[in-house]
């Protein structure tokens, strides 16, 4: 697909996300539809139908397409869009076990990217659904230090404390 149409199928599928008088079922079939257009297997095709699927509650065939999607290789903004919104799908199946771990790699891997607040953000929700709201705090307020006028350093010191504490 060159470069032309691959921005003209990115421009049909934001079309069909922002369409607000579509229902889940027909946001899953034009989607579906779209991602029939690109070859058997393609990454971003297997992440939008994972997403449509998301966003109707069909969490078990969205973990499914999420898994496709990340193994084909998603670029570096769909990427960890994928691993959050997999991750979120696994909390939401009651696996918050598998969820913490994505996030946790996810945060390793790209501490400065621009998906770690979000990742934080999901990642603490999953430590606080899991019973570990210490280490959820601690996470929540390392990704808000960068956004602080001031105190980076007593905040940090403060999440550290907060993890020792829960790691005991």
């Amino acid at each position: 697909m060159d470069t032309h149409s691959h921005h003209m199928w990115e421009q049909r599928v934001a079309a069909v996300w922002a369409d607000e008088g579509l229902d889940e079922q027909q946001v899953i079939a034009a989607i579906d539809a779209l991602a029939a257009e690109r070859p058997e297997g393609n990454a971003r095709a297997a992440f939008e139908a994972a997403g449509a699927r998301d966003s109707a509650g069909l969490e078990a065939e969205a973990e499914v397409l999420y898994r496709l999607a990340l193994e084909a290789g998603l670029d570096d903004e769909h990427r960890p869009q994928a691993v959050i919104q997999l991750a979120s799908t696994l909390r939401n199946l009651g696996r918050t076990e598998e969820s913490i771990a994505l996030l946790d790699t996810q945060l390793a891997d790209d501490p400065d990217g621009g998906y770690a607040s979000a990742t934080a953000a999901f990642l603490s929700l999953a430590l606080a659904t899991a019973g570990q709201p210490d280490r959820a705090v601690a996470v929540a307020l390392r990704a808000l230090v960068p956004h602080l006028p001031r105190y980076h350093r007593s905040v940090r010191a403060y999440a550290d404390e907060l993890e020792a504490g829960s790691a005991g």
